[in-house]
């Protein structure tokens, strides 16, 4: 199983809002149907709360360590996204995140999902 223990952080910077943007392009699991490799880009998008309110941003070794341990599990695309989102979420309790993950083709046929933490920026409930 991905290993959400792989992932540490620091504290945020400052105490004014700011978005990060965090983007691994060589990102490997395995489909679950016919074991076969899986390729996709990672695109982790959040805004930390602030230094003032407790805030942390995930280091950066420690997230290519832990989508390193995605290697070698089947698992769907789905799952892969929204155990990101989870994870991190749990991790960091940022103010706004979205995990975005584009996967190759393979039959024809792309995937790209989606999953978000938080209320989306900007946008009116």
């Amino acid at each position: 199983m991905p290993d959400a223990s792989l992932l540490e952080t620091f504290e945020t910077p400052v105490d004014t809002p700011f978005m990060i943007e965090h983007v691994a392009e060589e990102f490997t699991s395995l489909c679950p149907k016919t074991g076969h490799p899986d390729f996709g880009e990672v695109r982790v998008v959040y805004e930390p709360k602030p230094a003032n309110a407790g805030g942390q941003c995930v280091e950066l070794k420690s997230l290519k360590m832990y989508f390193q341990s995605f290697r070698d599990e089947g698992i769907f695309y789905e799952a892969v996204t929204n155990k990101i989102r989870d994870d991190l979420a749990a991790l960091m309790e940022p103010t706004w995140m979205r995990v975005t993950t584009d996967w190759k083709g393979r039959g024809g046929i792309r995937s790209v999902i989606r999953a978000d933490h938080g209320p989306v920026p900007g946008h009116v409930h």
